[in-house]
């Protein structure tokens, strides 16, 4: 595959770039291609010298830029920018534990009613806990035998 990317050149701490066109797999600063700019960000403001027309040539032929000679061109209008996705936040989900409805034993106390209502999540987000309310049919006992048998209907026979 081909490459625009850039060549470190100059020296120790004087850092200058050229913009080469190469094989990806030869090394940053070995054997490139075309030369087809300059970059030296020292100065202030930084000097850019890129050859549109070459940049244009070797994009239609299948070149690559990398990261920061894409940000050159650019910045320099040769190409356009890409566009930003917006991606949609996903919901991380909440630990089992949780997650899981708290159940209600069949006598509650008041007090701690009072204060279990709400808890505050990881994130600062208060959520409201649920809390489900115990079934008639699943309780079991003399109290809820004896409702059943007070509003059972009459026999017609009676």
């Amino acid at each position: 595959m081909v490459k625009i990317r850039l060549k470190r050149m100059g020296t120790t701490k004087r850092p200058v770039y050229r913009l080469v066109v190469a094989d990806s797999r030869s090394p940053r600063d070995g054997r490139f291609i075309e030369s087809i700019g300059f970059y030296d960000p020292l100065p202030n403001p930084a000097v850019v010298s890129i050859d549109a027309d070459r940049v244009q040539l070797w994009l239609r032929r299948g070149a690559r830029p990398s990261d920061s000679a894409r940000q050159l061109l650019v910045k320099e209008g040769i190409l356009a920018a890409r566009p930003f996705k917006i991606t949609p936040r996903v919901e991380t989900p909440e630990p089992a534990a949780a997650a899981a409805p708290v159940a209600v034993a069949d006598k509650v106390d008041t007090d701690t009613a009072d204060t279990a209502d709400t808890a505050d999540t990881a994130d600062g987000v208060v959520d409201e806990l649920v809390v489900e309310e115990p079934v008639a049919e699943a309780a079991t006992g003399p109290a809820v035998a004896a409702d059943t048998e007070a509003h059972a209907e009459p026999d017609a026979s009676e």
